[in-house]
Formats: structure tokens, sequence, C-alpha cells
């Protein structure tokens, strides 16, 4: 008997000891002494932000997204680069994020409030939870509890999904974040509020393949709207695209526009003709309740992937303490 009750302690030992930390270090309510006011802080300043300009939405989300893919939802991507390291921010894939500075924000507003508490690795999570239920998306209790990253490294953002992605590509990436092949679809419904410079994706207007010039799986005539956006010559700095007609409100347009042959990216479209995601684009196209009960549950376990549980609470957002 007694050896039995030892295998028996010692098979919960073993499965404890496994568990992965991250698993068990975050907490919806990790600041609720800490830091009371720490959401509300950080959804004032947001919501001022947004007012003053109607970009920081989409910004703020990529930024959520890009950060988590990288070494894991760390807030690496606030660091700024210095002369022996070129950082996040400033690899090619995170010149298009920009609005630091609402991060920048609420971070000096939380040392006021509450010194070395809140990680800028929540706030960018809470901010993220934010702008999508300010733009009329869900709600959903951000677990927290992350450290600050102290490595920053501009090769890295090789690493995220591109916009050239077929579905096996997609699906292998977001795997590699423990994330599912619904929660991929689900997350690339992010795009709702995405814009996009001409650069992702004109290769599917012209010279598309040996027998195409244009992406047979783009609507003709949205193909011609976007070359007239993206001429080969003349073309502004800020020329490209928004990713669904209903930019600044977060919805499930994106989903309409992949059925209808409008999605942006190639990797947006290519979702419509694999049985392994069709059928989610679908779904979700046809019932917006569905995606944003979805969405809220896919943003927490991409905010799961690769936490810290120690580390430092970075003071200034863009330098290690």
């Amino acid at each position: 008997m007694a050896s039995s009750k030892g295998l028996i302690f010692a098979i919960i030992f073993a499965v404890l000891t496994i568990v992965k930390p991250s698993e068990a270090a975050l907490d919806a309510h990790y600041y609720d002494r800490s830091c009371p006011a720490a959401e509300k802080i950080i959804l004032e300043t947001v919501r001022n932000a947004t007012l003053y300009d109607p970009k920081v939405p989409a910004r703020l989300l990529r930024m959520f997204f890009h950060d988590c893919f990288i070494r894991g939802c760390d807030a690496s991507i606030l660091l700024d680069s210095t002369r022996s390291n070129q950082a996040e921010k400033d690899g090619p894939p995170n010149i298009s994020v920009r609005s630091f500075y609402v991060i920048e924000d609420a971070k000096t507003k939380l040392e006021k409030a509450c010194p070395r508490t809140v990680s800028c690795a929540d706030v960018i999570a809470i901010a993220a939870r934010d702008v999508v239920t300010l733009s009329g998306g869900p709600y959903w209790s951000v677990l927290k509890g992350r450290k600050d990253g102290t490595i920053s490294r501009a090769n890295e953002t090789v690493n995220l999904p591109a916009p050239t992605f077929n579905v096996s590509q997609l699906i292998q990436s977001f795997a590699a974040r423990g994330l599912s092949v619904k929660d991929m679809v689900t997350l690339s419904g992010g795009h709702t509020l995405g814009f996009s410079h001409c650069s992702s994706f004109e290769s599917r207007l012209q010279s598309f393949s040996k027998f195409h010039d244009i992406d047979p799986s783009m609507n003709f005539a949205f193909a011609q709207s976007l070359k007239k956006k993206c001429p080969r010559s003349n073309r502004g700095k800020n020329a490209g695209m928004v990713l669904d007609s209903t930019n600044s409100v977060f919805d499930n347009d994106y989903y309409k526009q992949i059925l209808s042959g409008k999605g942006v990216f190639g990797s947006d479209q290519v979702l419509l003709g694999d049985s392994r995601t069709k059928w989610i684009v679908e779904t979700f196209a046809h019932n917006q309740k569905a995606f944003f009960r979805e969405f809220a549950v896919s943003m927490v376990n991409l905010g799961n992937f690769g936490v810290k549980e120690s580390g430092q609470v970075r003071v200034n957002t863009r330098f290690i303490n």
C-alpha cells in the first residue's frame, strides 16, 4: 500500500514538473492589488490616441502580433537599436508598425501610479485588446504577469509569416508558436483593421507566373483598382491599400472580402483555396459572433506564447534597465 501511494505521489510530481511555467504564471487579476488602475490607465491612453490618429488600432494590434511571434510576448519590439545591434522595430516587416509613442505614454503614466510594477509586455497585450474593443470587436480578460525581454534582433523578423505564404507555410509558422489551424485563420482576421504598402502585394498584380500576369485567384476588377493605387512609376511612399472595406471597424468583412476574391495579401486569399482553412473562412464570413468568440480565444492563446516568468519590468519602454 505504501509503495502504491509512493507511486501515485511520484506520478503527480512528474506531471506538475512538466507543466510549462508560462501556463501557471499569467493571471487576469495579476495587478488587482499592486496596480488596480493599470487597465484604466492603458484604456484611456489608447482611447485618446485613437481619437487623435485613426491608424493607431491597426498599428497596436500589429505590434502585439509581431512582438509575440518573435521571442514570445516580451515587448522586445519596443527596444531601440544601438550601435552594436539593430533591434526588431527596425527589421523590414516592422517598419510600418509605428505608434510606439502610445505604449510609451501609457508606461510613463503607469510608472507614476505604480513604479516598476506593470511590464511593457502586459501594456502591449492590454492595448491590443482595447483597440479591438474600441473598434467594435470583442472584449476578453487579458492574462497578465509577463516580464520584459532584454534581447531584440532585427534579423529575427524573418520568422514572421510573410504575405506571400501558402497555407502549409502559414500552418507551420503558427504551429511553431503553439497555435492551431483555427487560431491561424482567426488571427488573420485581425487584418480587418489593417493597411498594407504596395510592396507586400504588388507581385500579385504583374508577372505573377509564367501563365498569368495577375494572380488568378484575385477578383479582376479588384486587381485593377489595386494597380491604380500602386502604379509602377510615381508611387508615393505611403501608397497602399486597406485590408478590408471597413478598415476602421473590427468586423468580419475581411472574410467576406476573401469569399469575393478580394483578399489583398496572397496569404489572405489562399485561405479559401485549401480544405483545411476554407470552412473556417466561410463560417466567419457568415457568422460574425463566431469570429468574435474565436478571436478572443486565439488572442489569449497567442498571448501565452513564450511568456517569461522571471526577468525585469522595464522602466523605459525603449531601453533595458
